[in-house]
């Protein structure tokens, strides 16, 4: 199986920006569009994650432990209230949320964060909690994942949620670094994706339910840092991007009960530069469909269908933190064709990407001056 290896970025040819347009606008020609990048919103910090309200708001994260709700002209709320007990150190923080399917029937969302355990330790966790009829505060704040075990570092959180077709949560988990050899053990949750009830508990029908050694929840395993996740419209399948070492960040499409490798096999080495477990392939473990070396540090991803940018259509955007960039994959079937990298001017760091209702593609910038960006087709 070939695997694509950073394929080549299409040149882009910035279009001149006028004197009247201010650092907040700009225009740029890519490959196949010209676009206009514009602050939608700022005064962020660290945001991490945003999702859709129904009436065209946008709930936000912030990493320190804050959730907002930013209007449709960019305002930005209060923080709500109610959010449970998050330990907003390092890499931690307040991560991933999402609205539940029936979130206009039942006002349900769904949050990712880094847990206070007590005693130093820490652990990702998934808490679901009603968003009262005003919008100032969260009801009925409930954990329903804790992953295990507990541990007293600051890294490798994960985390992104995704609703599958199916009602189940599919939920993306690190191996906190310095475990990064537990990713193989199926008996934690450390570098797996795992799929729950959006009630809590194992779905019916996940691998491992009946084996002893094995915590029922996992869905994959052999996973680093995963921060990407979207389900692939056309098929139903989910699909991660995942952080490598040095080199080596992997966009996979994790299958029931498989092995995806860390850190056994990869394509990247340790930043030490010392060779990572016994190579790039070994049997019993999956490839990815594509990776980035030298890496760009995927974070947020969204499938594009809208009708804003028709070229872009069937589109893997994926953000990139070390990277500073908004990488656009084109796919067939289940195979990444092409890269064209987009974004490069603006020296930002992208943490999340999701398609608006308006068809407008939203990028949240990762800084003490967080900032919500707009990309719409130019004129």
């Amino acid at each position: 199986m070939t695997i694509p290896r950073l394929a080549l970025a299409c040149a882009l040819t910035f279009a001149a920006i006028p004197a009247t347009l201010a650092q907040d606008t700009q225009r740029l020609r890519t490959d196949k569009v010209e676009v206009i990048v514009e602050t939608f919103a700022r005064g962020l910090q660290n945001p991490w994650s945003l999702a859709f309200l129904p009436d065209n708001r946008m709930l936000v994260t912030e990493k320190p432990g804050r959730l907002r709700i930013v209007s449709a002209d960019g305002d930005l709320s209060e923080p709500i209230k109610g959010l449970p007990r998050i330990s907003a150190r390092g890499q931690g923080g307040l991560l991933d949320v999402i609205l539940d399917p029936n979130f206009t029937q039942n006002r349900l969302i769904y949050m990712s964060f880094a847990e206070d355990r007590g005693e130093g330790k820490n652990g990702t966790s998934v808490a679901r909690a009603r968003l009262s009829q005003d919008g100032t505060s969260l009801e009925d704040t409930q954990v329903i994942f804790r992953q295990e075990p507990s541990y007293s570092g600051t890294q490798h959180f994960g985390s992104r949620l995704v609703f599958a077709r199916d009602g189940n949560l599919f939920v993306t988990l690190g191996e906190r670094n310095d475990l990064r050899d537990q990713a193989q053990n199926l008996n934690n949750h450390l570098g797996k994706i795992v799929r729950i009830k959006p009630t809590g508990g194992a779905a019916s029908d996940n691998p491992f339910l009946n084996r002893e050694d094995a915590r029922p929840e996992i869905w994959s395993s052999g996973h680093r840092n995963v921060q990407s996740a979207a389900i692939n419209p056309k098929t139903g399948e989910l699909w991660v991007a995942e952080h490598g070492a040095r080199g080596g960040d992997e966009v996979n499409i994790p299958q029931k009960g498989k092995n995806y490798g860390w850190p056994v096999i990869s394509y990247g080495v340790h930043y030490s530069g010392g060779k990572i477990g016994e190579g790039s392939a070994k049997a019993g473990m999956e490839q990815p469909v594509y990776y980035w070396d030298p890496s760009i540090a995927p974070s947020g991803m969204a499938f594009y269908t809208g009708d804003k940018f028709p070229a872009w259509r069937g589109s893997v955007l994926v953000g990139a933190l070390a990277g500073k960039l908004l990488s656009r994959l084109e796919t067939s079937g289940n195979k990444v064709t092409g890269e064209e990298r987009v974004l490069q001017n603006l020296g930002e760091r992208i943490r999340d990407v999701r398609q608006g209702p308006d068809g407008l593609v939203y990028l949240l910038t990762d800084s003490q001056q967080g900032r919500i960006l707009r990309m719409k087709p130019a004129e």
